[in-house]
């Protein structure tokens, strides 16, 4: 563990450093702030959208029915 890298080590070692910076690592979630409460508001209103218009729309009987009688 205490062995010394060398040359060859150090250099890989100054070259990955850069991996390991802060704003980096684990950020993407700071990149976009509000993108997750947005992305779940966003699926209840469109669940609710869903469950609406399939309560509110008529049977299937209903508007075939209406629609043939106008052809």
């Amino acid at each position: 563990m205490g062995k010394p890298l060398g040359t060859t080590g150090e250099f890989f070692r100054r070259r990955d450093e850069w991996r390991k910076h802060p704003m980096l690592s684990n950020q993407f979630r700071h990149a976009f702030p509000g993108l997750g409460i947005a992305v779940v508001a966003f699926s209840i209103y469109c669940v609710g959208e869903f469950a609406y218009n399939k309560m509110s729309t008529p049977s299937h009987s209903t508007s075939s029915a209406a629609a043939s009688h106008s052809h």
